[in-house]
């Protein structure tokens, strides 16, 4: 349980302090033998502050009633 509360942390604060997590992806364009074009394209995906507090308290939780047992 202490291990599921440390990750429910750890995510949570990379969700309240971060907002969210972008990546990069590429597309072939044009394809003529030798010459090609690619294309760049971020998606960003966004974390609720909301969403980032309730893994805290939950991470919180966990770490708490793993002491109790």
């Amino acid at each position: 349980m202490k291990i599921l509360g440390a990750i429910l942390i750890v995510l949570g604060l990379i969700g309240v302090l971060w907002g969210g997590f972008s990546y990069t992806t590429q597309k072939k364009v044009v394809d003529l033998g030798p010459i090609q074009a690619t294309r760049e394209k971020t998606h960003n995906i966004p974390v609720s502050p909301v969403a980032g507090i309730i893994s805290l308290v939950a991470g919180a939780a966990c770490m708490a009633g793993g002491k109790r047992a």
